[in-house]
């Protein structure tokens, strides 16, 4: 096998380009799973746990497991969707890479179908929310996975809530594809810039253990306190000479966690990939990565956005199910079409600064709307947004079999502007009316 050079690893980028024919569209969206008869979050073993639950979905749906030391971790079904297992027990549904947003929407509510047959039998339901809502930390219970291990080791040394992130926070996100470099810087630059308007709109975890916790998505100002060396808005992305080589200088400098051998999980976390290219990793001197490594380094960086061999847009708060279409169909409208890319390369230009952005996304965590970007208020950023989606979609001109375009995904957030009120507006609206201050009443009412 070659020694792994740079050079393979540029490549490595460059064959994630694919023409316009072929670009696609992959949602992950989690979930949070808990006992319906008393309302704590599902563990791994025993009665109705986690273990049992993926066995059942194998069983009923024909998937091939995943296991790790023997142990059931996640699913794959025969399309290349896959159910993976999040360190709190978060279930994360990977879709396909689907060609438009009609086929994510049918994904989407066929596994919904799936999961509630499942979890019924078991007197399991689950949630769409950006931040565990009642349980502490202490109560979360951790899933029988290696690399988790070593994240919970090392996470304390370098941020107050990396913990949190791992076991209490669900999100939404949406894989797009690039056509070459230069369209990869783009969407890249226009995606993180905008990516804190997507907090803002998306925003629906306004609580912490049971109470208020001040902002609008908790899941978002988690972020903030993880790993400085690994989350946020990468300065990178905005230099002028940004591309390939560039980003994966920054990859490169991100701290190792794990290197994966003979079905095992070995620690050195905080260590350098560089090192082990040199044959100088602590450990594994003379030894060398392999491109399979290297894929799972390209793992353990966590910006807000993120290249793989695709873009991944990593700012949302997961949320209710008719809200999980929305974010494929805010980032598709805006990227997946040239003239609304070039509009929305516009509209973001004037924050591409990381001192801004990273005023934004807490300003987006606490206020949502009512936030600001540099000098502007998100909502009119947000407005603007989805005028540019919306248009990209409609020109886009892909119909369901009633003749409707893709628009229609983008209803819920409209409401959203509309109204002027965020899933976290409207929730502690809730706690503070009806509810009376009682959290139990988020698990029963917005269960899906």
């Amino acid at each position: 096998m070659p020694r792994l050079k740079k050079d393979h690893l540029i490549n490595w980028f460059k064959e994630g380009e694919k023409t316009r024919e072929d670009w696609k569209i992959g949602t992950e969206h989690e979930k949070f799973v808990f006992h319906l008869n008393n309302l704590e979050r599902a563990g791994y073993f025993g009665k109705s746990g986690i273990s049992e639950l993926l066995n059942n979905l194998a069983k009923e749906n024909n998937w091939e497991k995943v296991l790790e030391n023997n142990n059931i971790i996640g699913l794959k079904d025969e399309t290349g969707a896959s159910i993976s297992l999040e360190p709190g027990g978060q279930l994360e549904l990977s879709g396909s890479p689907l060609e438009n947003l009609h086929q994510t929407c049918k994904e989407t509510g066929k596994h919904l179908q799936i999961m509630k047959k499942a979890i019924n039998k078991l007197g399991l339901s689950m949630i769409g929310i950006g931040y565990d809502p009642k349980w502490s930390r202490i109560k979360q219970k951790w899933m029988p996975k290696g690399r988790y291990e070593i994240m919970k080791k090392f996470m304390p040394k370098v941020g107050k809530l990396g913990l949190d992130m791992m076991l209490r926070t669900c999100t939404i996100q949406v894989n797009l594809d690039y056509l070459n470099e230069k369209d990869m810087v783009q969407k890249f630059q226009t995606s993180l810039a905008l990516q804190s308007i997507a907090t803002a709109i998306f925003a629906n975890s306004p609580f912490i253990e049971g109470k208020e916790s001040g902002y609008l998505s908790s899941r978002a100002i988690v972020w903030t306190d993880t790993d400085p060396n690994r989350t946020g808005v990468p300065e990178i992305v905005f230099t002028k000479h940004f591309g390939y080589e560039a980003w994966l200088d920054y990859v490169l400098k991100v701290p190792m966690y794990f290197v994966y051998r003979d079905g095992k999980y070995i620690d050195v976390s905080g260590k350098s990939f560089l090192d082990f290219m040199d044959g100088k990793l602590e450990g594994f001197e003379g030894q060398f990565p392999s491109m399979k490594d290297w894929e799972d380094h390209i793992t353990v960086p966590f910006p807000e956005v993120r290249l793989k061999q695709y873009l991944e847009m990593r700012g949302a708060d997961g949320g209710p199910w008719n809200i999980i279409c929305a974010l494929p169909a805010l980032w598709v409208g805006l990227l997946y079409d040239d003239k609304a890319q070039l509009e929305a390369y516009d509209l973001a230009k004037p924050f591409m600064n990381t001192s801004i952005l990273e005023e934004g996304r807490i300003s987006a965590a606490k206020y949502g709307l009512k936030g600001k970007l540099g000098n502007k208020k998100i909502i009119e950023i947000a407005e603007e947004m989805l005028r540019i989606s919306s248009l990209g979609l409609e020109r886009r001109n892909k119909l369901d079999n009633r003749g409707i375009d893709e628009r229609q995904f983008l209803d819920p957030l409209l409401n959203i502007i509309k109204n002027k009120k965020t899933g976290s507006d409207i929730l502690l609206q809730k706690f503070n009316g009806n509810w009376q201050k009682n959290i139990d009443k988020v698990f029963i009412e917005n269960a899906f």
